[in-house]
């Protein structure tokens, strides 16, 4: 999974954007200014970085200067307001990659991040996966059986895909709900019972794929 540091002091609009990411199958580390975000990217260094420029306590130049000393690979997004000529000039000398004007659209950003990280190899690892006799195409978010292709949302492809990547092992309810959830807070337990039983029947053609319940620990899938 990919992993993005996303640096916004305004709350609103960082809640809005960090669930959408980790709807279509990020993952997000939210910061609120330049400080909290340099500390994060010396304890976990992200698959690109997507920050706004006007920011307390540090801003988002600063911040991209201080982690170009240390990363001059990383990719980064500015979002900002500002499109004055020098403002964009500036960014990209200071080793910006893109930049993103707001307001903006979800679908944007994404397209401009998986743009960015067209050859990262956690984009390109496990594009196909066969699960007994279906395929997975994990980055088109389709499950295809017998040539016919169904679509699958983001969060189902990203949970068959770890399910699958961790067969015959069983993943704590808890580690499945942080990993795709941890932002909303009306989705439950029964939630995630009701999710898998979706998965489920997306696989009912080939008997041979079992998702067990492990009950009060988690989920396995299995082939046989």
């Amino acid at each position: 999974m990919i992993d993005i540091l996303y640096v916004e002091d305004e709350p609103s609009l960082a809640m809005i954007v960090a669930d959408s990411l980790e709807a279509n199958g990020f993952r997000v580390v939210h910061c609120s200014n330049g400080d909290e975000a340099l500390a994060s990217f010396n304890n976990a260094r992200p698959d690109i970085m997507v920050v706004d420029v006007m920011m307390p306590v540090m801003d988002g130049f600063t911040l991209a200067t201080r982690i170009r000393e240390m990363d001059t690979l990383l990719p980064i997004i500015f979002l900002t307001a500002k499109v004055q000529t020098e403002d964009v000039v500036r960014g990209f000398r200071l080793g910006g990659d893109d930049y993103v004007k707001k307001p903006f659209k979800i679908e944007e950003l994404i397209v401009r991040i998986e743009s960015l990280l067209k050859n990262n190899p956690k984009m390109l690892f496990g594009q196909k996966l066969m699960i007994g006799d279906y395929t997975l195409d994990s980055l088109k978010h389709q499950l295809i059986y017998q040539g016919e292709a169904l679509k699958l949302s983001f969060r189902e492809s990203e949970l068959l895909r770890k399910l699958y990547e961790q067969k015959d092992k069983v993943i704590p309810r808890e580690e499945i709900m942080r990993a795709y959830w941890s932002h909303d807070k009306y989705f439950t337990g029964r939630s995630l019972d009701v999710f898998i039983s979706r998965i489920r029947k997306y696989l009912s053609q080939d008997p041979r794929i079992k998702i067990t319940n492990v009950r009060g620990v988690g989920y396995m899938l299995t082939v046989d």
